[in-house]
């Protein structure tokens, strides 16, 4: 335990002083002298940058991560495969399978029919991208948005698949992507939290979402996602019980603080200054949430670009508002979570609803951000955690079908925050089934968000249990080709 605490503070404390320390001539001249090398032109090494300051100059500022959680299928969205209908009905070929895993869903099928998409696709923008007629209003912002074909991923099933993305790991206990960004870079509102969590639900077939997904893992407990809910207190707990006023909560707090602060001083765990920082920021929150969440006072244009549903706490399109608020209000990292996409047979009918659900209040969330002057600076992700086969899981009919999980390949969409706009990045096969050009790892996509914030990949470790982790691991490439 001792030795956990003292590489603690070996990991944090010379940091931690910087970070806090004014960044003027006065601190730059300090810092000068307590880092020989700050000035020197020489390169610093990873353990002297203070937490707070980015590797380099930053593209974003901000980052909104729209969750299609269950796997939208690539090929009702952004993967237009016109081959798979000229061969529908007829069995995979087995080169093209290769070794593929299966899963235990369809490994017992006898056949493998490929179905191309019900729905219809045109080209669309400047780029001439393709998207399914299911996403009319993301058609419309194609020149703004820059689509990732060749997404593929380690994990075949849905929570090591979730987690991964969330975590760059399948396993848990590892902090999600919003801690990581929280630790290194901190907040940029003292009365808000640096990583808010939002989640919706479809009608569509849905798997679980588990606070794991932003969990701070080993790192303190200050940088671990705060969710929000549709309730009338956004944030649990927050409100002060009957019988407390603000003045009585603010003397709780300050007599808690200074017995935790005994605690401290005696025992060293660095839990507990972290524990007193989350109430600090509750107690400032209780004056800034009401606000932030309250979307009534939203012009009507902005209403209706969202939609109606909009109003509706909880829904997709009002989760997308407030991300929208969060961000403009300097949450470092908004979450949303969108359930509902795990359509292994009625895709058909099923995918329809869920395309209604997300496609006008996502197209709203970049146009709204692009007309405040706010896209340039926030990076905006919408992803499922991998893709949809191309052959029909169980009964295959004229009219529905369904697709199994499937790893190798799928689409996600990008914008704002340094990345170029109106492209399609990546190729897949005829048949939609295996990357033919410019394969992205989620490694890859990690590592290439942290460098548009400003941050090396490579560099912002955390040393826990003997050794120094990161989010990408011991993987990842910057996507260079993306950026603006």
């Amino acid at each position: 335990m001792e030795k956990e605490i003292f590489e603690h503070h070996l990991n944090t404390n010379r940091r931690h002083f910087l970070g806090k320390m004014a960044l003027g001539f006065g601190g730059v001249a300090l810092g000068s002298l307590l880092m020989p090398d700050l000035l020197s032109g020489k390169q610093i090494v990873e353990e002297q940058l203070p937490l707070g300051l980015k590797h380099f100059a930053a593209k974003a500022k901000r980052i909104i991560l729209l969750v299609q959680n269950g796997a939208p299928s690539q090929l009702e969205s952004f993967d237009y495969k016109p081959k798979l209908n000229d061969m529908f009905g007829q069995d995979l070929p087995p080169s093209v399978r290769g070794d593929q895993k299966l899963t235990g869903m369809t490994a017992g099928q006898e056949s493998f029919p490929l179905v191309g998409s019900k729905f219809g696709f045109k080209q669309y923008g400047n780029s001439g991208t393709w998207v399914s007629d299911l996403f009319p209003n993301i058609a419309k912002i194609t020149d703004d948005i820059c689509v990732i074909k060749s997404m593929h991923t380690d994990a075949i099933n849905h929570d090591p698949a979730l987690t991964f993305m969330q975590t760059g790991a399948q396993v848990g206990n590892r902090p999600s992507m919003g801690s990581w960004f929280s630790y290194g870079l901190g907040s940029e509102n003292k009365n808000l939290p640096a990583y808010c969590v939002l989640l919706s639900k479809g009608k569509g077939n849905g798997q679980g979402v588990y606070s794991k997904l932003w969990s701070n893992g080993f790192l303190d407990s200050s940088h671990q996602g705060v969710q929000l809910s549709a309730s009338e207190d956004p944030i649990l707990y927050l409100n002060n019980p009957d019988g407390m006023d603000r003045k009585t909560r603010r003397t709780m707090l300050d007599h808690l603080a200074s017995l935790n602060q005994l605690g401290y001083d005696e025992f060293g765990d660095p839990e507990i200054p972290a524990k007193i920082k989350q109430y600090e920021m509750a107690f400032r929150m209780q004056t800034a949430v009401p606000e932030i969440t309250d979307v009534s006072k939203e012009p009507d244009h902005i209403k209706k670009m969202y939609g109606p549903d909009c109003m509706v706490p909880g829904t997709y399109a009002a989760n997308c508002l407030l991300a929208r608020k969060l961000s403009e209000s300097g949450v470092r990292f908004v979450q949303l979570y969108h359930q509902g996409w795990d359509q292994h047979s009625n895709l058909v009918g099923e995918m329809q609803g869920q395309a209604k659900d997300v496609d006008m209040a996502s197209a709203a969330l970049i146009t709204d951000l692009k007309q405040r002057g706010l896209l340039d600076e926030t990076l905006v992700i919408w992803s499922g955690e991998f893709g949809r086969t191309n052959y029909c899981q169980g009964k295959l009919t004229k009219d529905n079908y369904g697709r199994d999980h499937h790893p190798r390949c799928f689409s996600i969409f990008v914008a704002g925050g340094g990345v170029k706009s109106g492209i399609s990045y990546g190729k897949t096969d005829e048949l939609g089934y295996n990357i033919t050009e410019n394969p992205v790892h989620i490694h890859d996509l990690h590592a290439t968000i942290m460098h548009l914030m400003g941050l090396d990949h490579e560099k912002l470790t955390y040393k826990h249990l003997g050794r120094r982790f990161r989010l990408t691991d011991v993987h990842g490439h910057v996507v260079n080709d993306i950026l603006a």
